[in-house]
């Protein structure tokens, strides 16, 4: 047998050909591959904590990666983007509430618009979402994929190819809009409630006086001057960081609630990432959107959000808008219609308690 030695790049672009990617387009780097291979060991390991996913994607493409383009927390952020668009389901395990897994989501769409659509969900044993007919159409943009059909044939084709429809109302569903006074004095309440804590060892928390447009750079140890109520996180033994809320005086902690509070099949992260951006708005420090040209597009838009959102706000941004590359310093950008800047600036600002700032001017 002849063993035939191939380089790195070489290795790099059969691997990505064998995600279903067009090496001639993207690399084994970018977002879009990260995310396929994401998806890939998904359909493998499933039921398997965020950790081991995130593990098996790094063993896989590291040895190719001589320059280090990726990271930890890159691939960890992606992995919470398909969760938050329903490619994968977190919920908790049985015997530990806090410890959290990932199933595979069932292969589903959404329509967008008329003919074009949001696909979704992960096959298992890395089958393919669709069949052949459909497959050499799909769009990888980001960490989405989506298809555009003839209307008249669309959903037969994605009936025929054994996706089941998620109704557009069911997809944007989202908790009732409220003032962010009233869901921190929610968020007090539970902390009210609790237990003394205890000494929490490796806790982190977010800053509510660090820049919101950094989010990696909100994230630090407790203080001796910290004082108040925060969203936080801290270790388990086995998993990811758990989601918390955290009463801190004079930087010890005094009392802690395991997110999520609202129903036991929440997100915690949607939980913690809504609780933060109310508190956010309550010290006058609110979370931004920025509103920009797009070049070469008219008729469009450009989004920049430099924090996370709820997976049903990040749903909302999914079926209006389309990812692209972000810009420096964003968290993550789309490209939207000019029709729906209007209503995607209130609900940003009704459900989420945003600034909106337009580029030359504030809206």
């Amino acid at each position: 047998m002849n063993i035939t030695p191939v380089s790195g790049t070489h290795a790099a672009e059969r691997a990505v050909r064998a995600l279903g990617l067009d090496e001639t387009a993207t690399d084994l780097f970018s977002t879009e591959a990260i995310c396929a291979s994401l998806r890939r060991a998904a359909s493998f390991l499933c039921p398997a904590t965020p950790r081991r996913l995130v593990e098996a994607v790094l063993e896989a493409i590291s040895p190719l990666d001589e320059a280090c383009l990726v990271t930890r927390g890159q691939v960890a952020e992606q992995l919470d983007l398909l969760v938050s668009i329903g490619d994968l389901v977190e919920l908790p395990r049985q015997e530990d509430r806090g410890s959290r897994q990932l199933y595979l989501a069932p292969p589903s769409y959404v329509a967008k618009a008329p003919g074009q659509y949001l696909l979704l969900g992960v096959r298992p044993n890395a089958s393919p979402l669709v069949d052949e007919s459909v497959d050499t159409e799909v769009l990888y943009e980001g960490h989405t994929r989506s298809v555009e059909l003839d209307p008249e044939v669309g959903l037969i084709r994605l009936r025929a190819a054994g996706l089941r429809e998620i109704r557009r109302e069911h997809w944007l569903n989202h908790p009732s809009a409220d003032r962010a006074a009233a869901v921190v004095v929610a968020m007090r309440q539970r902390l009210d409630q609790a237990a003394e804590s205890g000494h929490v060892s490796g806790l982190t928390i977010i800053d509510p006086g660090a820049s919101v447009h950094y989010y990696r750079g909100r994230w630090r140890p407790p203080s001796d001057g910290d004082s108040g109520d925060f969203v936080a996180r801290r270790p388990q033994a086995y998993g990811a960081d758990l989601w918390c809320l955290v009463r801190i005086e004079h930087g010890v902690p005094r009392a802690l609630v395991d997110l999520p509070v609202e129903t036991s099949d929440a997100t915690a992260c949607d939980e913690a990432w809504r609780f933060q951006a109310a508190i956010d708005a309550v010290i006058g420090n609110p979370q931004v959107m920025h509103v920009r040209s797009a070049a070469g597009a008219p008729g469009s838009r450009l989004l920049d959000l430099f924090g996370p959102v709820p997976g049903w706000a990040q749903r909302y941004l999914e079926l209006v808008g389309t990812p692209v590359s972000r810009a420096r310093g964003a968290l993550m950008s789309y490209r939207v219609p000019i029709s729906v800047i209007g209503e995607m600036s209130a609900f940003v600002t009704d459900m989420l308690w945003m600034h909106v700032r337009e580029e030359g001017g504030v809206a």
